[in-house]
């Protein structure tokens, strides 16, 4: 059974519909930078014909170093995406990382999001899920596809449908994230499937005070997981990407973003077509 559809603002995510993203820089660095952001991002969209939602975050829990920078905290944080949303006019998506965080936050965000690492941790995805905003769970680089399963139960048993799932690769033995592109279709068994192809790049820890990565695979996952039936594409993105605040050695070129969408629907749309002959 294809699961349901998840409405997000004025448009929704799911099989057969049209390309969603979800973008933006990967932590909060000022108002000022989220609106330029989300301003040429949603232009971006609205060119290409895909959904847009603004994803950024105002606290990263998960840092590597102690010292790493976190963000401007959940109350200046929410300030800032609030005016992202009313003035650009986008979703919002942003992660939560105690149950505390959630009521708050969906105040503002149109998507709670999960983070990867916290995948299992039941009060907070219930605490997300009884917002009735829509949750989407981040796969933990430790799980199996088709354990997600639970994790959607989670949020339903709240009486809420509205779950995505996201795949943002997993740990090997060598200090690596890689990708196994069949956790996309064993996930759509349970809720539409989004890929992160940022995050999918990382080395976790990999310049020892931070998480290195290999930004240049970017294009390479994202046309891959449009091969592979993704619903919607995540992507971190920044008009100086080596001088980002977090996740430098991921995040993608903001001036090289149409391009790499533009390469992403040529194959979604070569695909969709193969399957109708």
């Amino acid at each position: 059974m294809t699961p349901p559809e998840v409405e997000v603002g004025a448009f929704k995510i799911g099989r057969g519909l049209p390309l969603a993203l979800l973008a933006g820089p990967c932590i909060i660095e000022s108002t000022e930078h989220c609106l330029m952001v989300a301003d040429k991002v949603a232009g971006i969209c609205r060119r290409l014909g895909i959904h847009y939602v603004f994803k950024c975050s105002f606290d990263k829990a998960n840092r590597t170093s102690a010292g790493g920078f976190r963000g401007p905290g959940i109350e200046e944080g929410l300030r800032t995406l609030a005016e992202v949303k009313n003035r650009i006019g986008v979703p919002i998506v942003t992660d939560i990382h105690t149950a505390d965080q959630a009521a708050p936050a969906a105040e503002v965000a149109d998507i709670l999001q999960i983070p990867a690492f916290l995948c299992r941790q039941t009060d907070l995805i219930v605490s997300a899920a009884r917002t009735h905003r829509a949750v989407n769970i981040k796969k933990g680089q430790f799980m199996a596809p088709d354990q997600m399963g639970q994790a959607v139960a989670k949020v339903r048993s709240e009486g809420n449908d509205r779950v995505l799932l996201t795949d943002r690769g997993t740990f090997f033995g060598y200090g690596r994230l890689v990708n196994d592109f069949t956790c996309i279709p064993i996930m759509q068994a349970f809720a539409p499937v989004i890929f992160d192809a940022t995050h999918s790049c990382q080395i976790p820890g990999g310049q020892g005070h931070q998480s290195g990565g290999l930004r240049q695979y970017v294009p390479l996952l994202a046309k891959s997981a449009m091969a592979a039936g993704a619903d919607a594409l995540f992507l971190e993105v920044h008009d100086r990407p080596d001088e980002a605040k977090s996740d430098p050695a991921t995040v993608y070129p903001l001036d090289q973003l149409e391009a790499l969408l533009a390469a992403c629907l040529r194959v979604r749309y070569a695909i969709d077509e193969g399957a109708h002959r």
